[in-house]
């Protein structure tokens, strides 16, 4: 698998599927998985996720492990060669894991990306 995405979600229903429609649109075409890390949301955000983005990997904690720990929980399980942690009020262009990857391969001596944020 060439790229994990793993978003950290609290409490951010309305975003958090903004952001998976844009990824999701981003990752056609390439080996790649999603998963989202939901810190006991009570806005059932996990409940939409399972409903309309039966793709995504989810991971509902009982509690709020904060941010680092979710983070780190979604790295356990994936399987990609590299690794995307998103914010859910992110919405990214459909091109840019397209252009992003393409970097990342033909830099192999870089060890991480920050994309300009708009």
């Amino acid at each position: 698998m060439k790229l994990s995405v793993i978003i950290v979600n609290y409490n951010v229903k309305y975003f958090l599927e903004v952001c998976l429609h844009s990824v999701l649109r981003a990752v056609e075409g390439i080996d790649a998985e999603v998963i989202v890390v939901d810190n006991n949301s009570k806005d059932s955000s996990c409940g939409m996720v399972k409903e309309r983005f039966p793709s995504v990997a989810l991971i509902e904690n009982k509690d709020n492990k904060g941010f680092s720990k979710a983070n780190n929980q979604g790295v356990a399980i994936a399987k990609g060669g590299y690794l995307l942690f998103l914010n859910p009020d992110t919405v990214m262009p459909e091109d840019f894991l397209r252009k992003t990857l393409a970097y990342m391969d033909a830099h192999p001596d870089a060890g991480a990306i920050g994309p300009r944020l708009i």
